[in-house]
Parts: C-alpha cells; structure tokens; sequence
C-alpha cells in the first residue's frame, strides 16, 4: 500500500462524505502497518498471526512483557519451527495460558502442514484470506480482518463487529447509540473500496471521543 493510493483513498471519501473530510483533517493520513517483520513475508505472517493470538484479552505492559518473554522462549525467532522445536510448557512459562500456547502450537501444525498457506495468504482475496484464517483455533473473524488490513494492507475491509468502529461511526455521525454490525453493512456501502480508511478515522473517532 503506497501514500499515493492512501492519498486517493483519503481525497476520494473526503470529496463523498463531509463527515469524513473533517476527520481527515483532524487526523491526517492514515497509518495502516503495524511494526515491519524482519524474517520476511511469509514467516512474518505467522508472527503477526501469533502476536494476535497472545495479545487476545490482554492490554498494556503485560501483554507486551509476557511477549517478549515468548520470543526469548523462541530463541528470538518466531517461526513455525520454532514454535514447535519446545514443549508447550515452555511457552507456558512465557506466561501464555494453556489455550493460547495451544492455539499457537495448532497454528504452527496448519503452517506446517499447509492448512496456513503462509506463502500464497498475500495472493488470496480477502473473503478467502478470512475463511482459512477463521478455520485455526484462536483465530476468529475479527482477527482475520485486523490481519487484512494492518498485515495485507487491504483497502476494502469492513470490520462491522469492532467495538471503536461502531462506536466511533456513532460518534462521528451524531447518532444516539452504535449502530448494530447489520446496519453498520449497509451504511459502510457508500465508503467502498476505501473502508479500511474508513475504519481508520472511526477508531480515531473513538480515541478522540
């Protein structure tokens, strides 16, 4: 995803949507890629999808330590190899509850074993991309979707389950509550293929809220 097709992204809902316009303006371009991996694509998609797996319920300087603590645990790579070369008590030492550290162990077997097809996820198109990554344990729809967006960078994700997407539209469109993840489909039609970026400024709806 380059700044040049963020920029058209961002003109072309600003140009559609008034309330839109103003949040570009509060908030400026947004920042859709979390931290870059250096083992390269594929096995950065199993650490992204391992990250999230740890973090579920988890906030702050906890989630972040007991992380860092699984990565040392790993040898300071998180691969499928990795993961499986120690026992799962060891990342339960880490901190990981037992469903967690299986959940990852079950990731790194699908990687493995090519139910995760970590080479070919960049190829797939986004209903697909939620379908295979729906299917792993600790891997729900929601994941899938923060995974488009923030790893694949995919412009047209719609997450209308998001707590800070349905609050921040209610927020920003000065509706009395959040719409429900129903309605939230239909009032998201107008934003397409841009609803990535229109999820962005909702969250930052949110924060500012």
């Amino acid at each position: 995803m380059t700044r040049a097709a963020l920029a058209v992204a961002v003109a072309e809902l600003a140009e559609r949507d008034p309330v839109m316009a103003s949040l570009a303006d509060q908030h400026g371009p947004p920042v859709l890629r979390r931290k870059r991996s250096t083992l390269g694509a594929a096995a950065g998609h199993f650490e992204a999808l391992a990250e999230s797996i740890l973090y579920q319920q988890l906030h702050g300087n906890a989630a972040a330590a007991i992380h860092r603590r699984f990565v040392d645990v790993l040898g300071g790579a998180v691969t499928p190899e990795a993961v499986l070369s120690v026992p799962e008590e060891a990342l339960r030492s880490a901190g990981l509850s037992g469903s967690k550290a299986g959940a990852i162990r079950g990731l790194a077997d699908a990687a493995m074993d090519g139910r995760l097809p970590l080479a070919r996820l960049a190829r797939l198109p986004d209903d697909e991309v939620v379908r295979v990554l729906s299917a792993l344990r600790g891997i729900g729809p929601w994941t899938a979707e923060m995974f488009l967006i923030f790893r694949l960078q995919r412009l047209d994700v719609w997450p209308v389950t998001d707590y800070g997407v349905r609050k921040g539209y209610g927020l920003a469109y000065g509706l009395g509550d959040m719409p429900a993840p129903k309605a939230l489909m239909e009032l998201g039609e107008r934003f397409r293929p841009w609803r990535s970026v229109a999820a962005w400024y909702l969250w930052r709806a949110t924060e500012a809220g």
